[in-house]
């Protein structure tokens, strides 16, 4: 609901040049807080991390108003991310402890589903609050349907076997908190896969501008719709073909997503583009967060879903702040921008097809002589 109309918001204040700031500062502390979302997951309980990442957005929704200086909104932004970095750890854990093994992807992709549903309608709606009540309304409308978040978390039951009461210990965290070395290959294809998203959720309210368009959450809303009809597909098959096919099949799509991007210039290819690119997002969450659920222990699940979390959020910060800086509040050099970010998903492409080759090898064993 808020990234569409919050870099109209921060010019509104006098900070034009820090839009690539919006995100790069919420993925910070996202990333910071993962390690600790991460551990008291698995301590303390899904549910209550769950349910402190909705009482950050609640509360962030009544300071928007309230702090009308760059550098007090740029703050709350590092606040606000502590949202990301709590809610979707504990979510992802969840889900992993109430489904079988075999449907582990079918499972994400329904969650996926869920959130891609709030994506869709939550920019567009952004921007029609805005214009009904104002921006001050739009934040409190955000704080409201995380109130009804929290409602929700407070009748979910805990699937936690042998959780443990929270105490300031369990905030001591070591290297092995941070990082989860059986999960390095999905991380690192989210880490590059993430630099498009970071670019997207920066430029596109300010290339739909450009390009005249009404809305500028109707980008938002094509491309998570189109995410929508493929997310609870793409989960399946992956149950049945494997995770890495089916991303490297998507790090292709976004690749030449982020190229049809690149290239328009009317409307209609503007939103062809966010079509690509939400297909590629709905097949590359749910198998990304499938495959990290695979190669960790279910000891570890806050751990590792906590590691993944954070290349998301690193990948996302660096686009953001990335295309931002080759951006410079040019239009002329959107195309530029998105040229160069498409690099990272071909990296991810490049990365999958030689692991792929790699294993194949592997599999196969030296070459035999042939027999005459």
């Amino acid at each position: 609901m808020l990234i569409p109309e919050l870099p109209a918001h921060l010019t509104s204040l006098g900070g034009a040049e820090y839009k690539g700031y919006i995100i790069a500062f919420f993925t910070i502390t996202a990333g910071i807080s993962r390690p600790f979302s991460g551990r008291l997951t698995d301590t303390i309980g899904r549910v209550p991390v769950m349910a402190f990442g909705s009482l950050v957005c609640f509360v962030c929704g009544f300071l928007y108003p309230l702090l009308q200086t760059v550098s007090a909104f740029l703050l709350l932004r590092l606040v606000h991310g502590f949202s990301t970095g709590f809610k979707p750890t504990g979510t992802s854990a969840y889900v992993a402890d109430i489904v079988p093994d075999d449907r582990r992807g079918e499972a994400m992709g329904i969650l996926g589903l869920s959130g891609s549903i709030g994506m869709a309608f939550g920019p567009a709606l952004g921007s029609w609050l805005t214009s009904l009540l104002g921006l001050n309304g739009l934040f409190y409308a955000s704080s409201f349907l995380a109130l009804l978040s929290i409602v929700i978390l407070l009748n979910m039951k805990e699937t936690l076997p042998e959780k443990l009461p929270f105490r300031w210990q369990l905030l001591k965290i070591s290297r092995r908190d941070v990082f989860e070395p059986a999960v390095i290959a999905p991380s690192l294809v989210t880490f590059l896969n993430s630099f498009s998203f970071g670019a997207v959720i920066t430029l596109a309210p300010d290339f739909s501008e450009s390009l005249k368009m009404g809305n500028k959450g109707l980008f938002f809303t094509v491309f998570t719709i189109a995410s929508l009809a493929i997310r609870f597909m793409a989960g399946k098959v992956s149950d049945q073909y494997g995770r890495r096919p089916v991303l490297r099949i998507a790090s292709l799509i976004l690749t030449i997503g982020m190229l049809l991007i690149a290239f328009s210039d009317t409307e209609l290819t503007f939103l062809l583009g966010a079509v690509v690119f939400g297909i590629s997002m709905g097949m590359y969450s749910p198998t990304a967060q499938a495959w990290t659920v695979d190669l960790s222990h279910s000891a570890n699940r806050g751990r590792a879903l906590a590691t993944m979390y954070i290349a998301l959020e690193a990948g996302i910060g660096l686009g953001a702040f990335l295309s931002a800086k080759i951006y410079q509040n040019d239009a002329a050099r959107f195309q530029l921008s998105f040229l160069i970010i498409s690099f990272f998903s071909a990296g991810a492409f490049i990365y999958l097809l030689l692991a792929d080759t790699h294993k194949k090898q592997a599999e196969e064993g030296p070459n035999q002589p042939v027999k005459p």
